[in-house]
């Protein structure tokens, strides 16, 4: 069973102390609750991974640990069949002494379009909602953060996350917590929060926006990607049923519309930086998600439209910063 004891001594010296009021209730409820039944064989799983020497580890430019030559032959093949117990793996990509985590999005491209915007993370506390298999923090560790805390209600992500900061030597400046916003207090610690394909999930939108800015301290800096169409401020796509054969896809706005529903909740600063088509490249089948993929959710005969008939998958990227309460 995954521990957050350590992360408790952890916040207890910080500035989320007060977060001890009600999260360390939250986790033990999810451990005794949860009845996902392929869990225990994930945690049996994460107890066989081999300890090794994590020797050389990549943040900056990717996510990799250690070589081809860290483990023996039978090692990594034991290691790999281990790690592919997880899947479908989805964020990524990782390398792991020689094993090559070949996820379905390509989430260094997203990254690479997002960090050359945003402020520097050197000695910040972030949150990352909506983190999946916690990509993203490691990443953000490489840029400096003190503390890259995720939250993702999935425990296959969960378990996923454990597994690469197994190899990590447990590295304790990204933790990841199986939690929904919605389940946070009011926080107002993190210099840093991002929530990146999330809000088109929500029902409702503008109370995402405001459990956000909720997370922030003030002055404090949101980093928000999502699916947007093509319009003006008065633009929103509310699908029918489905959306890329997604049933939970509630509201697409213009990047005009996404910046006034920001300002409207307290941000200021407010800018669109980075409009990108999802291409097939960065989301497609691979051999650790043999799932269903993007190609499979645009029509064969017009990949600018979804199997529906709506505009394919377009996201902005847009940076705020917190007006002061």
């Amino acid at each position: 069973m995954i521990d957050f004891a350590y992360f408790y001594q952890l916040i207890a010296k910080n500035r989320l102390s007060h977060w001890l009021h009600t999260l360390p209730a939250q986790l033990h409820a999810w451990q005794h609750d949860n009845l996902h039944g392929d869990l225990p064989r994930w945690n049996r799983a994460l107890a066989k991974l081999p300890v090794v020497a994590p020797g050389r580890i990549e943040l900056k430019e990717r996510v990799a640990i250690g070589g081809p030559d860290s483990l023996g032959e039978g090692e990594r093949k034991k290691t790999e069949s281990l790690l592919r117990q997880l899947m479908p793996w989805r964020k990524g990509p990782f390398h792991v002494h020689g094993i090559h985590i070949d996820t379905e999005w390509r989430s260094d491209w997203k990254w690479d379009r997002v960090l050359p915007h945003i402020s520097p993370l050197q000695g910040r506390y972030v949150l990352d909602v909506g983190c999946g298999s916690g990509y993203h923090l490691w990443r953000m560790v490489g840029e400096g953060a003190k503390l890259a805390v995720g939250i993702d209600p999935s425990p296959l992500f969960l378990c996923q996350f454990e597994a690469i900061r197994h190899f990590m030597d447990n590295d304790q400046r990204a933790h990841l917590l199986p939690l929904g916003i919605q389940e946070l207090p009011a926080l107002r610690a993190f210099d840093t929060v991002f929530s990146m394909g999330v809000l088109y999930h929500r029902k409702s939108p503008i109370e995402h926006i405001e459990q956000l800015r909720n997370q922030l301290k003030d002055d404090g800096e949101l980093v928000l990607e999502t699916l947007v169409v093509d319009g003006d401020e008065n633009q929103v796509l509310m699908p029918s049923d489905r959306y890329g054969k997604m049933r939970n896809v509630w509201f697409l706005p213009s990047s005009a519309a996404l910046t006034r529903w920001v300002e409207r909740c307290g941000f200021t600063d407010v800018r669109i930086v980075d409009e990108n088509m999802t291409s097939t490249d960065e989301q497609r089948r691979t051999d650790w998600m043999i799932n269903e993929s993007l190609s499979d959710y645009l029509d064969p005969h017009n990949p600018a439209l979804t199997v529906e008939g709506y505009p394919a998958p377009k996201r902005a990227v847009l940076i705020a910063r917190k007006a002061k309460d």
